[in-house]
């Protein structure tokens, strides 16, 4: 049973760098847009290709306010965190049973 606990222990720790790193792209993208940065730059291309994904499902239930303000990222991180919080502790305390 080692081996499938061990098994679940990695993806956990996949899980967990894969969401500290959509995390940071996130809190990245929001700072950025305070700038108004060059949409042909090849970095800001990059960060609305991988968080767009992320942050479309949260714009269809949030309406964006009239003054311009998207609240889908602060909804967004929330998840992310209540995704680490629940899901990779989960996943780990799973594995330190199977252990």
């Amino acid at each position: 049973m080692f081996v499938a606990g061990n098994f679940i222990a990695a993806i956990a720790t996949i899980l967990d760098y894969i969401l500290t790193i959509a995390n940071w792209l996130i809190i990245i993208r929001a700072l950025i847009s305070w700038v108004n940065p060059d949409p042909f730059n090849p970095i800001v291309q990059l960060l609305h290709k991988t968080t767009d994904p992320i942050l479309a499902p949260f714009r269809r239930i949030i309406p964006m306010y009239n003054a311009g303000l998207d609240l889908s990222p602060i909804f967004a991180l929330i998840f992310i965190w209540f995704l680490k919080l629940f899901l990779i502790r989960t996943l780990f305390g799973l594995a330190m049973r199977m252990a």
